[in-house]
């Protein structure tokens, strides 16, 4: 029974998008509060955190993924194992945003399922738009029935609104069990929640 609960409420979250959109500090200002700001080239690392959300243990994983294009194997392998995806756009770069729509194909082949949950984020609204906001929301929201943020990572902008909704997608009730799945109201929907960071705890394999 306890390894049945276990499997339910561990969640697996994958960020996804081009080269230097800010996915790896999107996740180092949700996990650590800090912000980095030369690019580091990411092949992949994996962030595993424990949350005690409702009196209920979660596992959550978060995958962060290389912005290039030369490893489609390990990409699919990630999309095949992973439950929720950021698709991760510079707000300042179009290209990137085409990049998106690229993942988003792949990730609907991949796992055959047109609900799987996805959050488009477009990052750095703190640099110089290139990419109109409200084309991108329509697209997103009302085309491809998926969620939209935008952020900045290095402000510190809406980055736990951007992993409440990832979790919150993540966490169906199909993937609970029975008792687990009446405590599903009580999962943090206010806008104020944020997971206790223990940053002790925090796991990094390269």
């Amino acid at each position: 029974m306890s390894l049945e609960v276990k499997e339910k409420t561990q969640v697996r979250l994958v960020f996804l998008g081009a080269a230097g959109v800010g996915k790896t500090a999107l996740i180092q200002r949700f996990l650590q509060d800090t912000f980095e700001p030369k690019h580091r080239r990411t092949v992949e690392e994996l962030h595993s955190k424990e949350y005690d959300i409702a009196g209920v243990k979660i596992t959550v994983e978060i995958l962060d993924t290389s912005g290039s294009y030369s490893f489609p194997a390990m990409r699919k392998l990630s999309i095949q194992n992973s439950d929720a995806f950021a698709l991760v756009y510079a707000v300042d770069d179009p290209e990137s945003l085409e990049a998106v729509k690229s993942l988003r194909d792949e990730i609907l082949e991949i796992k055959e399922d047109k609900y799987t949950p996805i959050v488009v984020v477009g990052n750095k609204v703190d640099q110089e738009r290139q990419v109109s906001n409200d084309d991108v929301l329509s697209t997103v929201e009302l085309d491809w029935n998926n969620s939209y943020l935008e952020a900045s990572a290095k402000e510190n902008s809406n980055v736990v609104e951007v992993f409440k909704e990832l979790l919150q997608q993540a966490n169906l009730p199909s993937r609970l069990s029975p008792a687990l799945r009446r405590r599903r109201e009580t999962f943090p929907k206010d806008t104020n929640f944020r997971p206790p960071m223990n940053k002790t705890n925090s796991c990094i394999l390269s």
